[in-house]
């Protein structure tokens, strides 16, 4: 058990993080002028994408959409993650955030490779597919097409992961929404993993949030927590 002499506003594993995605998020529109695609290269493709690399399962949740996207993911596993690793120490928080991020990737692509094998009437079909061409006149025909081309950036898994787990340790800490409106943690968890789920489950296609990839996060957060629950009752 790890017992912190002192608390960080910024301990070690938080801040490499902020500055990894920070780096490769500049990289990506440095890269971008010289015609280097970086994610063709480090996002996470689907097995039927002619630019999957394994390597991806890791290297996609250092990279980000946008400077919104990068931002507010950096500042919520910053706000939520910093106590945890004070408290479990560098180690064990690091060990969290690659299982979650790990485990959100195993979701999100298993409901994509449900959702294209549904999709795909024919092997014609999920030929294009792989090509990133579509029939104009069958409209599963370009939505399978958007499954198998479309990539998945972002470090939000393990943010789902971090947030679930600070829930469960500090279920009664108050948030404010808005900077206004106060909430308990445990609260505030429930109700963003149920509008989640209800967003999953729409399967919007104008949607590009992978939602089942955060819930994953909290599904393999939750099942790490119990694990070391079991094994060592006084695991924080």
């Amino acid at each position: 058990m790890f017992r912190p002499t002192s608390f960080s506003q910024l301990p070690e594993i938080i801040k490499n993080l902020l500055i990894i995605n920070g780096l490769l998020f500049f990289a990506t529109i440095t890269l971008d002028n010289f015609g280097i695609d970086l994610n063709k290269l480090l996002a996470l493709h689907q097995f039927q994408s002619p630019n999957f690399r394994p390597h991806q399962l890791i290297t996609h949740f250092f990279m980000h959409g946008d400077f919104t996207h990068l931002f507010f993911n950096m500042f919520a596993i910053w706000m939520f993650g910093k106590t945890l690793e004070n408290i479990w120490g560098a180690k064990r928080f690091l060990t969290f955030y690659i299982i979650t991020a790990l485990g959100a990737a195993a979701i999100h692509i298993f409901v994509i490779q449900y959702q294209i094998f549904q999709l795909a009437e024919s092997s014609e079909m999920l030929d294009l597919a792989k090509k990133g061409l579509y029939n104009t006149s069958n409209i599963n025909s370009l939505r399978l097409t958007q499954l198998v081309s479309t990539p998945t950036v972002g470090a939000s898994g393990a943010l789902f992961g971090i947030l679930l787990a600070f829930g469960m340790l500090f279920p009664n800490t108050l948030l404010y929404i808005y900077f206004a409106i106060p909430i308990k943690v445990k609260y505030f968890v429930i109700i963003y993993g149920a509008l989640e789920l209800y967003a999953g489950i729409s399967n919007n296609p104008a949607d590009n949030v992978a939602h089942f990839a955060h819930l994953g996060g909290m599904l393999f957060g939750y099942l790490l927590l119990k694990y070391w629950q079991k094994n060592n009752t006084q695991f924080y």
